[in-house]
């Protein structure tokens, strides 16, 4: 397969999270599955890495603007990256390309994009049900979970997930997040799910980088596609039906999600 067409796949990609937001893995890792015959571990390996280099620019732009709130990235990080490692040590342990590896890896990928499509439709139908700002004098109260043990938990899970199948840290992420701080604006936990996805992606993407399970020649022409759609997506995103387009993705998601399930 050229590398013209990984270009084009990751301008599409791109685009559509520049448009919607919704992860790039719940979109690239089917895609390089089921259009370019890309085996699912050599996928995720690599869409891990895809999404760690895009994402590290808008952490550091969202940074500048002092959008993030470290101290849910921290609480996240802190049940997602162990996560990942461990994670990374059973993958070792068993060898990415065995069949039995391979089975889980897809039988979980499907139920994570199933996940995604459910948060990406509930986002969709919902609407903007998060504070639009933060109250004075709230600022502490708002960076606070529910509970302290539930972002460990909840970022473990995620952490698993993501490093299993590259799916995760988008569309359930926020809705995690969503969940877990009600009194966190949705500007503010999107950025927070983006800046969390940095260290997660990159640990599990070096990871299976370390097992041989990343393709950096395609690596590079998704990226070098990607990048270019993003900026185009973002710049037309109040001019689309964000509801409507929310909603196909979510019906693609799960078409793609329950034909990974039955392979």
């Amino acid at each position: 397969m050229g590398d013209t067409a990984f270009v084009l796949a990751g301008l599409l990609v791109g685009f559509i999270v520049g448009l919607t937001g919704v992860g790039g893995g719940s979109l690239m890792t089917p895609i390089l599955i089921f259009f370019f015959g890309v085996k699912p571990y050599m996928a995720v390996g690599t869409d891990l890495l895809f999404a760690a280099f895009t994402k590290m620019g808008g952490t550091v732009k969202l940074a500048r603007s002092g959008r993030i709130d470290w101290p849910v990235v921290l609480n996240l990080s802190a049940g997602s990256v162990p996560a990942a490692l461990v994670t990374l040590y059973a993958l070792h342990e068993m060898g990415t390309t065995s069949a039995e590896v391979q089975k889980v890896m897809t039988s979980t990928l499907g139920f994570a994009l199933l996940l995604t499509a459910a948060a990406t439709l509930y986002k969709a139908l919902r609407g903007k049900v998060s504070p639009t700002s933060i109250q004075a004098g709230q600022e502490r109260l708002a960076a606070r979970p529910r509970h302290w043990a539930l972002p460990l938990v909840f970022g473990a899970v995620i952490g698993t997930l993501v490093t299993l199948t590259s799916v995760g840290a988008g569309a359930i992420g926020v809705t995690v997040l969503m969940i877990l701080y009600p009194l966190l604006p949705l500007p503010r936990i999107i950025a927070a799910d983006i800046a969390y996805a940095v260290p997660l992606t990159l640990v599990a993407g070096m990871g299976h980088a370390s097992l041989g399970s990343v393709d950096w020649r395609m690596l590079a022409a998704l990226l070098a596609g990607s990048l270019p759609g993003i900026w185009l997506g973002s710049h037309l995103v109040l001019k689309t039906p964000e509801r409507v387009i929310r909603s196909l993705l979510s019906l693609l998601l799960a078409y793609a999600g329950f034909k990974l399930i039955a392979l």
